[in-house]
């Protein structure tokens, strides 16, 4: 019962996330923390449109699980090392969209080139060395790529969005995704045009002081 709402909304989340072709099959993980040392997490090789509440899996910052008779995500070293270390951070959702993941297997960061991406992600998408996946190095990478930044690229494998709650790592993982999309198509335009520094840091401050408050 304690956990039950916070394994709802994962679960929910999951379902539309892949209804919508960030992820395909099994691949892709998502988690919402319950407090600070505990957090809700998808489980391991269940196709999204078979998962249910009673799948999700409640687990510790040392990865021990307290509740769930699944096995947890691969990439739970990923989710509890940026909760670890980003104590603002309450949710993660990792995606494979393809057009993010075309610049992650092209190993190349996301340019600042878009207003609404500047300003939920904070200036361009860094890409994270390559790691194999579901080790303790590919999340230390991924805490480095992301620095300031909710959103980063894993290197040949694909996006990770970080915000204090689901929808809004949600609508990350979209505006990334839509951003990655009109940048490889302005290439048939001549390519795009990055922004300044100073006018990323002003779009990015008015997102985080002003806009919808």
């Amino acid at each position: 019962m304690k956990f039950d709402k916070i394994k709802k909304i994962v679960s929910e989340m999951s379902m539309k996330i892949a209804s919508e072709g960030y992820n395909l099959g099994t691949w892709g993980n998502i988690s919402r923390r319950f407090d600070e040392n505990i957090f809700a997490i998808t489980p391991s090789a269940i196709p999204y449109k078979e998962m249910s509440e009673e799948h999700i899996v409640i687990v510790d910052l040392n990865c021990n699980v307290i509740e769930g008779n699944k096995k947890p995500s691969t990439e739970i070293l990923l989710h509890s090392e940026i909760y670890r270390l980003k104590k603002k951070a309450n949710a993660v959702i990792h995606t494979h969209g393809v057009f993010s993941t075309s610049f992650a297997i092209a190993r190349k960061p996301i340019p600042a080139v878009c207003e609404d991406l500047i300003q939920v992600v904070g200036g361009y998408v860094n890409i994270a060395d390559y790691h194999l996946p579901a080790t303790k190095e590919l999340a230390a990478a991924a805490i480095i790529a992301l620095a300031e930044r909710s959103a980063c690229l894993l290197a040949n494998h694909g996006l990770v969005s970080v915000a204090g709650n689901l929808a809004e790592a949600f609508k990350i993982t979209q505006i990334v995704e839509k951003s990655a999309q009109a940048i490889i198509l302005a290439q048939a335009l001549g390519g795009a045009v990055e922004l300044s520094i100073a006018d990323i840091n002003k779009m990015r401050n008015f997102y985080l002081e002003k806009y919808g408050k």
